[in-house]
C-alpha cells in the first residue's frame, strides 16, 4: 500500500515506520505503572494539598462578584421574558389554527376573565 508524505510521518511519529519507510516490528506494550499503597495521600496531606492549591486562586473581589452576579440575573430576566413571549405568542397562534370559531384575542376573551373552558 502507498503512502503519501504525511501519511508516512505521521506512521513514523506513531512508532510504526522505520526512518527508511519500512515497517517496525510491533513494539511491547509496558504495563501501567501500579501505585504502590505507599504513593497514596492520607486526608490530612489531601486536605493540606487542597488549602494550598486554594491560596494560588485569583478569587473576584466583592465589586466583580456583585457587577457579575447583576449580569447574571439580568440575562436571566430577559431571557425568560423572552421565552415566555414565544410561548404565549405559539399558544395564541396554535389556539386560533385549532379553534378557529372561538379565537380570542391574545387570551382575553369572554371566558378568560371567568376561568370558563
Amino acid at each position: 500500500m502507498s503512502m503519501n508524505r504525511e501519511q508516512k510521518r505521521a506512521a513514523q511519529k506513531a512508532g510504526q515506520l522505520a526512518a527508511d519507510g519500512t515497517q517496525t516490528t510491533t513494539r511491547d506494550r509496558r504495563a501501567p505503572a501500579q501505585r504502590l499503597k505507599s504513593e497514596r495521600t492520607n486526608p490530612a496531606e489531601f486536605v493540606r494539598e487542597v488549602r494550598a492549591e486554594l491560596r494560588k486562586v485569583a478569587w473576584p473581589t466583592r465589586e466583580e462578584v456583585i457587577r457579575y452576579s447583576t449580569i447574571v440575573l439580568v440575562a436571566l430576566i430577559v431571557f425568560t421574558a423572552f421565552v415566555f413571549g414565544v410561548d404565549f405568542v405559539f399558544g395564541e397562534l396554535f389556539r386560533m389554527l385549532l379553534d378557529p370559531g372561538n379565537a380570542t384575542s391574545l387570551g382575553a376573551g369572554p371566558g378568560a376573565l371567568t376561568g370558563s373552558f
